[in-house]
């Protein structure tokens, strides 16, 4: 017994008997085993199939987290508009004074508020036409997000007080009508007053690969468009509102909308929200198809872990019958020799899954580091696959796979209660 005790550090006392057993199984020479095989198929279908799941799952979040911050980077997270504007579908201003620019700040979670006015045009060229909308905005806008989207060329200082003839198209609309950095290009508008022409220099060109944003937006003062319309300085088509975290987003409208509730601004139009759920529900709907896949690979994987665990079990209790035989002549209960087998299983399990994140977190990282897998951005919306490596969601997957593994055993581990004594210590 001191020997037996000493090959793994702890005494006989301390050790539950199954549990001794079990480390003596797995860390015991097996070389001339034919278990052998089936136990390492059985730890690589362990270990494959957790880092399908890591890796399954990290691109999955990382590709709708990517798409969800450029769609949210052009469109912000909550938007407050003229109630008019949003039914009629006409250019109806919202009068943003100090009044109502208070009433949506001093929110928990609510990071930033700024004012926008747009309007649509056409961009024209000796060669080509093309419309699109013309954002404007002032020095309120955020402009980190189209910053990290300017692939030539700086960004101007945008104004709500004066003008300038500056202009930031995307690079499609560039390509489009033979644009670049530093050339001239005519605007024109239709208002009350007629066709009422612009021109302009491109000062930037930004790409964000989603192609509802590139085709059809361009970047000008505010200042301009609110000329164009007659509006006042306070007058915009929409307030937006960026939060710290984009999952408190329909918490924080909810919040926004009751407290604009039954209000007005300074000319009594009334003001109605929306999250940029609402205003792109399409690109949102398409994101939350994803989770389908991810279950159906997570289920797969899964299965696949349980079913070599399965057989490898199978192979090693047929393997251990003359041991099995022997410990049942000495007296060892069924659940004793059960759970034998159930421990040596968690050692299995543990060893694939330790296998598993390596490799996992190891496709993951290089990913990161290098964008060696790439997509075509005119379907992705995304030039290389994103990976975002959540450690919370990773340790779930191990718990889950290890206590379905051990779960799905438990059943042929009842084998054991079929073998006879007497017949298994002749058995060869």
């Amino acid at each position: 017994m001191f020997f037996l005790c000493e090959k793994i550090d702890l005494p006989l006392w301390r050790m539950s008997l199954p549990l001794f057993l079990a480390r003596r199984l797995h860390g015991g020479d097996d070389r001339n085993r034919f278990s052998r095989p089936a136990i390492r198929v059985a730890t690589a279908g362990v270990a494959i199939g957790l880092a399908v799941m890591i890796v399954s799952v990290s691109v999955i979040m990382g590709f709708k987290h990517a798409i969800r911050d450029k769609v949210a980077g052009f469109g912000s997270h909550i938007i407050v508009e003229n109630v008019e504007a949003w039914k009629s579908g006409e250019a109806l201003p919202l009068v943003a004074d100090m009044s109502l620019m208070q009433r949506m700040k001093g929110f928990n979670g609510v990071s930033h508020v700024q004012r926008v006015s747009e309007k649509e045009g056409v961009l024209k060229t000796d060669d080509d036409f093309l419309g699109i909308t013309f954002k404007g905005i002032d020095e309120s806008y955020d402009t980190t997000f189209l910053s990290q989207c300017v692939e030539e060329g700086s960004l101007p200082t945008f104004s709500s007080e004066k003008g300038s003839n500056h202009i930031v198209l995307s690079q499609t609309i560039a390509n489009k009508l033979h644009l670049k950095v530093g050339d001239k290009v005519y605007a024109y508008f239709l208002s009350d007053k007629g066709l009422r022409p612009r021109r302009f220099e491109v000062s930037a060109l930004y790409a964000t690969h989603v192609k509802h944003f590139d085709d059809m937006t361009c970047f000008i003062d505010r200042y301009t468009i609110n000329r164009l319309y007659g509006w006042e300085a306070e007058e915009v088509s929409r307030v937006e509102m960026l939060t710290t975290d984009f999952e408190q987003v329909t918490q924080r409208w909810q919040q926004v909308a009751e407290r604009l509730k039954g209000t007005t601004d300074s000319k009594g139009n009334v003001p109605m929200t929306m999250t940029i759920q609402h205003l792109y529900p399409q690109i949102f709907s398409w994101l939350n198809l994803l989770d389908i896949n991810v279950w159906i690979i997570l289920g797969l994987m899964v299965a696949l872990s349980a079913f070599t665990m399965i057989s490898g079990l199978l192979i090693l209790i047929l393997e251990r019958t003359q041991m099995i035989g022997t410990m049942k002549a000495l007296g060892a209960y069924n659940t004793t020799i059960r759970h034998t087998f159930l421990w040596f299983a968690v050692f299995v399990v543990g060893k694939g899954l330790i296998i598993g994140n390596v490799i996992g977190l190891a496709i993951c990282f290089i990913q990161q580091l290098t964008h060696v897998v790439s997509l075509n951005p005119a379907n992705y919306y995304i030039n290389y696959v994103p990976v975002e490596v959540n450690i919370i969601y990773i340790l779930l997957l191990n718990v889950a796979t290890l206590l379905v593994c051990v779960l799905v055993l438990i059943l042929p581990s009842f084998l054991v209660s079929r073998i006879h004594p007497a017949r298994s210590i002749r058995f060869e």
